[in-house]
């Protein structure tokens, strides 16, 4: 279905259905070591959030857009065969603090951030990007003047907390997927992964 457009005036515009964007997950038990920590800091809070299922934990590489009605199949298509032409290897991510994403005295999201830990991430987004503006995405793929932050989100509607560090958190990434988000219906859809297999 295309993307809907709509004229400011008008209508309201149409609320979004679909999302799509390129993560990495980690490991099943990486992933469950996460889900523990951030069942943790929930209890700690006395907060009413629930952390995030394990199955649900990913970085996410870029944002592609939210659509109305379903995913635009032309766009599904650029992102995929920007995906075929990445050629990297294999690398170590790693975690080492949690901090919020929320701004005082408002709850938002509390995440787990990295430093020199997640400079394969930064280097996977950026090669993304490029390979995505090749495809026609132009300012969908990369938002100039907006910092990538690679995170795992832990809980959203959280309070705000001062960045702590932690226990790090670390896994091998080998492979990065496209996924298809149903929004407010908590459900992810991997429609493809690709692994890592650089030179």
């Amino acid at each position: 279905m295309p993307e809907q457009l709509w004229l400011p005036g008008l209508e309201a515009p149409p609320t979004p259905t679909d999302g799509l964007f390129f993560a990495v997950f980690p490991d099943t038990n990486t992933a469950a070591s996460i889900a523990k920590l951030a069942q943790q800091l929930c209890g700690e809070t006395r907060s009413k959030s629930k952390p995030l299922a394990a199955n649900r934990l990913h970085v996410t590489l870029l944002h592609l857009g939210n659509f109305a009605g379903g995913l635009p199949q032309a766009r599904v298509d650029a992102a995929m065969r920007a995906a075929t032409s990445i050629s990297m290897k294999p690398f170590t991510v790693e975690f080492e603090n949690v901090m919020s994403f929320a701004s005082k005295p408002r709850p938002g999201p509390l995440v787990l951030g990295g430093g020199e830990g997640a400079v394969g991430l930064h280097a996977l987004h950026d090669t993304l990007g490029l390979a995505l503006q090749d495809e026609g995405f132009g300012d969908r793929a990369v938002m100039p003047g907006v910092p990538y932050i690679p995170h795992v989100t832990l809980a959203y509607g959280m309070p705000w907390m001062a960045t702590r560090p932690i226990e790090s958190v670390c896994w091998n990434v080998r492979e990065f997927a496209l996924m298809h988000s149903l929004l407010g219906r908590t459900r992810h859809i991997a429609l493809a992964r690709w692994p890592l297999v650089g030179p």
